[in-house]
């Protein structure tokens, strides 16, 4: 039976339990958010040791289901005071399901002056190392010492010295198959939680460990075929994600209008083409880099890449939309080589990129270093390695925190997490889901770009109000189970337009567990997870007042549609599930 391992960071005991009661059944997102809910104060001070940093496979992680090897990272956040689920790939996943653990909990807290530790797991247990050469490293040097130390073949999760400094931004690293710290659970500050329990690393070895048991394995079987199916045969899945990565979005939202250029300012940047996903794939191409990799075992859909610099040394892989956007048209910088030096110093620093794009916009707005200069912005990330440098430590804190250090008051946040990469205004679907998300501004809690502008599960006008505060609850409740499957979220795009996608995903399911698992099992186990997260958030004191975007937002147009945000939030509360 899986298992959890709950982990006391302060004595140092290691406890398994067996998963029953409240979490039984429960994967990834279900998991992590059932634990926060039901062990973690909604009144805590996210640092503070009543909280705890959940991590958990998902349902079908492990078994051979393509695109199967994502993870939940969850806890209260940091950043925002909300409970937060942030969603990574990687090689870690799948060991950790390997050895049948579903998940890892990490509870209490060391005294101030302990040493950071090292969480080595594997099929005869877990047990505590201190290893002080890794402590204050990058998590790419950090990582290479420890596979040196452990093998090749270990799945690690590291953070930075961002993390652990706490630093409200920072993110959870993963190593994908070739080594790379790359793979982020960027979102919400986890990292800074990982980081208050003196956890600098965990190293999962599952040499000798057996793959889940599949109940049925033929039914298992033809079930995955046809899933297999299902993504490559879809243009998305099949074709446009793994010819140019996520950074094919950058033409395609840029010709939408809705491509926030300097700190959604305007809907369009005039050099969207020098930072597209086919400029990218270009200089990848004459570099010999590697235009098409999966950032974990069993994707088909191979949307990351080797991206090397102008000697042809590898220098960031898992460049992806969100983070050119940041970097690129966010802060009129058009540099390929400066924003990739940027993506590569969060993944080492520990920061999630997106905030971090939008917290040096915060600088540039209050003149600290000028628009568009991607030396500058590489030469202030580079600060926060030093845990005394106060710039570093300002810009290392994001957004909403570095605004207010410099008096800036155009921030684009919700519950002081920054804004994606899709300016709301032009895109009202997406703009629903940041506003009531429970997790702050994300835009992968409800991703109604595919109806507002891609056109994938159906055609919803971007630009006005009707039909975008259905489609958004509709993708947050779907977005939740996909989430507790371990599948990676850009399943979506091939599940909205395939009929029979979510009856094949319920077969994986029932064949797995042995279980009688249907279709709309999926859509319930959804609305179970935001249930936990909005009735978390609503005990930890956030109100109907939070539901909604900055007023700059509100009374502003947006080029080149001359469009401004005109939900109310009381209009928006049909968005969020009933609790």
């Amino acid at each position: 039976m899986a298992r959890i391992l709950r982990v006391n960071t302060r004595n140092k005991k290691v406890t398994n339990e067996e998963l029953t009661g409240d979490y039984a059944g429960l994967g990834g997102r279900g998991l992590t958010s059932r634990v926060v809910r039901k062990e973690v104060s909604p009144t805590c001070h996210p640092l503070s040791s009543q909280n705890k940093l959940v991590v958990a496979s998902g349902l079908l992680t492990g078994t051979n289901a393509a695109n199967t090897g994502r993870l939940s990272v969850g806890g209260k956040s940091p950043l925002t005071g909300t409970i937060k689920e942030s969603n990574a790939g990687g090689t870690f996943s799948q060991k950790l399901a390997k050895l049948d653990i579903m998940g890892i909990i990490l509870e209490d807290k060391p005294e101030p002056n302990a040493h950071f530790q090292t969480l080595f797991i594997n099929k005869d247990g877990a047990k505590f190392l201190e290893i002080p050469e890794i402590a204050g490293l990058g998590t790419y040097d950090a990582s290479a010492r420890l596979f040196e130390q452990f093998g090749s073949k270990v799945g690690i999760m590291v953070i930075g010295p961002a993390g652990e400094n706490t630093r409200l931004a920072s993110s959870i690293q993963f190593t994908d198959p070739k080594g790379n710290p790359s793979r982020a659970a960027g979102r919400g500050g986890l990292g800074a939680l990982m980081g208050s329990k003196k956890i600098k690393a965990i190293v999962i070895d599952s040499e000798g460990a057996k793959a889940p048991e599949v109940a049925d394995k033929e039914a298992f079987k033809a079930a995955a075929k046809r899933w297999a199916e299902i993504l490559v045969n879809h243009p998305v899945t099949g074709q446009g994600l793994p010819s140019f990565g996520t950074s094919i979005l950058i033409n395609i939202i840029n010709e939408a209008g809705t491509l926030p250029t300097k700190n959604f300012r305007d809907g369009r940047f005039d050099k969207a083409a020098d930072i597209s996903g086919e400029k990218m794939v270009e200089f990848i191409n004459q570099r010999k880099g590697v235009a098409k990799e999966g950032c974990h075992a069993g994707c088909v859909i191979q949307c990351s890449q080797k991206y090397c610099d102008e000697k042809g040394e590898y220098l960031t892989s898992g460049f992806e939309y969100e983070t050119v956007w940041a970097f690129g048209s966010n802060l009129l910088i058009s540099n390929m080589d400066h924003i990739a030096m940027l993506d590569r110093l969060c993944d080492d620093l520990g920061l999630d990129t997106i905030e971090t794009g939008t917290t040096v916009a915060m600088a540039m707005e209050a003149g600290i270093i000028p628009w568009g200069d991607g030396q500058a912005a590489i030469d202030l990330l580079k600060k926060i390695y030093d845990p005394k440098d106060y710039l570093g430590a300002i810009i290392g804190n994001g957004t909403s925190f570095t605004a207010e250090a410099f008096g800036v008051d155009r921030v684009p946040v919700v519950k002081k997490q920054s804004l994606p990469a899709y300016d709301p205004r032009a895109a009202k679907g997406v703009g629903v889901t940041y506003a009531t998300t429970p997790m702050g501004a994300d835009h992968t809690a409800g991703y109604a770009i595919c109806q507002n502008i891609l056109k994938v599960g159906g055609d919803i006008d971007p630009l006005g109000k009707e039909g975008n505060i259905e489609v958004s609850k509709n993708l947050q409740i779907a977005t939740a189970a996909v989430d507790a499957t371990g599948f990676c979220l850009f399943v979506a795009f091939a599940v909205l337009d395939t009929d029979d996608a979510l009856d094949t995903i319920a077969r994986l399911i029932s064949a797995r567990f042995g279980i009688n698992f249907t279709a709309d099992d999926i859509g319930k186990t959804g609305i179970e997870i935001l249930k936990d997260e909005y009735s978390f958030n609503r005990d930890a004191g956030f109100t109907l007042a939070h539901d909604q975007l900055p007023d700059f937002f509100i009374n502003e147009e947006l080029p080149p549609h001359k469009v401004k945000w005109d939900f109310t939030a009381e209009e928006m509360q049909k968005a969020k599930v009933e609790i």
